[in-house]
This record gives C-alpha cells, structure tokens and sequence, in this order.
C-alpha cells in the first residue's frame, strides 16, 4: 500500500533541513535568534545563539545543569499565501554550554552536513562578542509539530530514525517556479480536487516524495489538500514523472506522440 504522506517526525527533519526561521525562548528574558539547528546523532541539537545579551551568561553560570528552553521552528510556505506558515516545531530541553575546546570539532561536524553560513560567526572564545553567536546543545526532552490539522508530540527515537526528505532543499525554487512560469501545471492538478474546493485561488503549498499539496483560498477560508503520488518517490526523474501521471499526462517520460 502506498504512503501518503511523510510521517511527523520526516516532516520535522525537512524543516529543520530547509533552515527556516528558528527562535530560542528561555523564562525571563526576551527570545533570541537561533540560526544553526542542527539534530546530531547523539540526540541532542547544535544551536547557535547571539553571543551579546544575557543568555549566554545564564548558561554559564548554570554549569551542568543547565538552563530549561524551547526551540521553536517556523515552516513557511514558498509562497505569499494569506496564512504562511505551514506548520511550528516546537523542542523543549536543557540548554547546554559548550567547552571552547570542543567547539571546532563540533563546528566540522555540523558543517558537513549543514554548511550554513552562519557557523563562521560563531564565536570560538579568542574575539570580540559583537555580531557573533555562540555554540551550544540542547539535550531533548519533548518535541511537538502543529499545523491546520491539530498537534502531535514525536519520540526522540522516531526523530533520530527519520530522514529529512529529499527534495526538501529544492522545494521552494520548484513551487515558486511553478506558480510564476506553469499555472497550466497547477490548473490540471486543480482539477484532481473535490468539486466543493474548485472555487477559489489554487496554491502549490508544498511537495514531498509522496505527493503534492495544494492550497485553496476562497471566501470560506483556507482548504489544504494533497494530492499522493501512486507510490513514494526518490529522484527527479521519478518526481517528473510522478507529477505528470498527477495531471493525467499522456507522455508519461516526455515522449512525444509518434507521427502516423
């Protein structure tokens, strides 16, 4: 039987993978950016926070204990829709200090998977704290995703086992492109919906190796509906094809009919 879906914890790894917006709250001060998030092996999640400000002074002084927070993720969709984001992680732990001593080699460990850029700002000790941030982890304790169809809590152990999607990296420029230079695209899909939701602005919302979500926005409020690939996908190829058998194309590998 095909998957439908990505499951909770695939759809929590690819928003980690795409980099979206990241905030760190901690009981008594203002919440601070947090650029890097990253889930290492261990279970635990490298993080960066600004260096300036009182935070890091609270994770200091808080030695091995450490300081209660939760990381909270923003998914927003690729597009200007009404209501933008897609859905909020929100991860609850024990805030931990980094010795300097390991930072680069926690720095190289990240980077090969996660090149962002913000980890050269990171500061290693030696320099000055303006603009910098600092590394540090922070050991999981809970974790729950909520969207349009409710909340759910995840196990640290389905987190770890999960894969971030594989193109979640790409989804954006794809469904950006689509709704600028294909509406023809999403018009055939729009014909797979319910008579009920024909009615309205139809939105690429998001595509995942199972299928394609679409939006719809009318006067009766906001409807998200995917549509599932027959089968789970693993490449471009695979993904092109997918789409098209969506659209009731024809020319399933982009034949073109023969002449008679």
């Amino acid at each position: 039987m095909a998957v439908a879906a990505p499951t909770t914890a695939e759809r929590i790894r690819s928003a980690c993978a795409r980099g979206g917006g990241a905030m760190l709250a901690v009981e008594g001060i203002e919440p601070v950016e947090s650029p890097v998030h990253h889930l290492l092996d261990d279970g635990s999640f490298a993080i960066t926070v600004p260096e300036a400000g009182p935070l890091v002074g609270m994770v200091l002084s808080s030695g091995s204990a450490g300081v209660q927070a939760v990381l909270e993720m923003t998914d927003y969709a690729p597009l200007p829709l009404r209501e933008p984001v897609r859905s909020l992680v929100w991860i609850r732990g024990r805030l931990q200090h980094v010795p300097s001593g390991e930072i680069p080699a926690l720095l190289d460990l990240v980077a090969t998977e996660d090149p962002n850029p913000a980890l050269l700002q990171v500061n290693s000790g030696s320099g000055p704290v303006e603009d910098t941030y600092a590394l540090m982890r922070l050991e999981i304790e809970s974790v729950v995703v909520a969207d349009a169809t409710g909340a759910e809590s995840v196990s640290l152990g389905a987190l770890l086992q999960a894969r971030p999607d594989p193109f979640c990296a790409m989804e954006s420029c794809w469904l950006q492109h689509m709704e600028s230079a294909h509406r023809d695209v999403v018009e055939r899909l729009a014909t797979r919906l319910p008579m009920t939701l024909r009615q309205g602005r139809v939105r690429p919302l998001g595509l995942d190796r199972y299928g394609v979500q679409l939006r719809v926005e009318n006067e009766n409020g906001d409807h998200d509906v995917r549509l599932p690939f027959a089968k789970p996908v693993d490449d471009v190829t695979g993904l092109s094809q997918a789409i098209r058998v969506l659209m009731g194309c024809p020319f399933l590998n982009g034949l073109r009919a023969r002449k008679i």
